[in-house]
């Protein structure tokens, strides 16, 4: 009987392992492919029978990348947007955040439900009033353009409030009797107790920022101003695309995501463990 118990705990396990296989399989070969085709020539990238691995690897895709391309001023830009975004929205988050959560008026509650209620409006609705108002204030083709209407999330405030939440109050009462004030205890106290909901927030913004396609394609109309989606959607040519070329762009566009990933996945964890089961 206990054999029996055994035998069965190996098959589930076994059917569980190659059911992870699989199911991690069909999202690794996406990448896989993109990095074949990046080091592949042109000849070869749609090429029948397909080759998964390249008979013949060469940086061809790399060089021509950067022949035709401004990729290093693309990659900088987005590089600048992307942290200028990424500090400010945790700066402005997390101090909306900690109001919310800690200080309370007439209406408090009843704001943050509205302001929560804004996550229900489609970002494709806000376009065009945005792109109003930065040819109002002349930031058209600006870095400030491009960063400041991303330095506004609710979502990011949200995170914050219910980390916030969580943290004993006593800690801040036992500040408060040394004499500390308000900020000197958000800067203190509150702030290096939230260090996985604040990573977890500054990696989703930098990633959002990152991969934005859609503001910077209203908002710019200079190839000096283009980011890293921007110029790798202009790489494919209207009869002609080289391939290789454009999936050398991207390995390249996702080298960072990828290091900031693997260095901060622990906390991104924590993060949402410690911030989405209260309030």
């Amino acid at each position: 009987m206990i054999r029996k118990k055994a035998n069965l705990r190996i098959t589930r396990k076994t059917i569980l392992y190659i059911m992870l296989i699989i199911s991690s399989s069909t999202m690794i070969m996406p990448f896989v492919w993109m990095i074949s085709t990046s080091l592949k020539t042109t000849q070869y990238t749609l090429s029948i029978p397909i080759q998964l691995l390249p008979d013949k690897v060469t940086l061809e895709g790399y060089k021509r990348l950067f022949e035709i391309s401004s990729f290093g001023r693309m990659f900088s830009n987005s590089f600048l947007v992307a942290i200028i975004t990424t500090i400010g929205q945790l700066l402005i988050s997390s101090m909306a955040a900690y109001a919310f959560a800690r200080i309370k008026f007439r209406g408090s509650d009843l704001l943050f439900l509205l302001y929560l209620a804004t996550m229900m409006i489609p970002s494709q609705v806000t376009v065009t009033p945005l792109f109003i108002l930065m040819r109002y204030f002349g930031w058209l083709d600006t870095y400030q353009g491009l960063i400041v209407p991303g330095l506004f999330r609710a979502f990011g405030v949200f995170l914050m409030r219910q980390s916030f939440l969580s943290l004993p109050r006593e800690l801040e009462e036992a500040a408060y009797i040394d004499g500390a004030n308000r900020l000197v205890i958000f800067i203190r106290v509150v702030l290096p107790l939230s260090k996985p909901v604040l990573i977890t927030q500054g990696l989703m913004a930098f990633m959002d920022s990152w991969n934005s396609y859609l503001w910077p394609l209203f908002v710019t109309s200079k190839a000096e101003m283009f980011t890293l989606p921007l110029g790798l959607a202009n790489l494919q040519g209207q009869y002609l695309t080289e391939w290789n070329v454009v999936m050398a762009g991207t390995v390249l566009s996702i080298i960072p995501m990828l290091c900031i990933y693997i260095v901060a996945q622990k906390y991104l964890i924590k993060g949402f463990v410690t911030s989405g089961l209260k309030g």
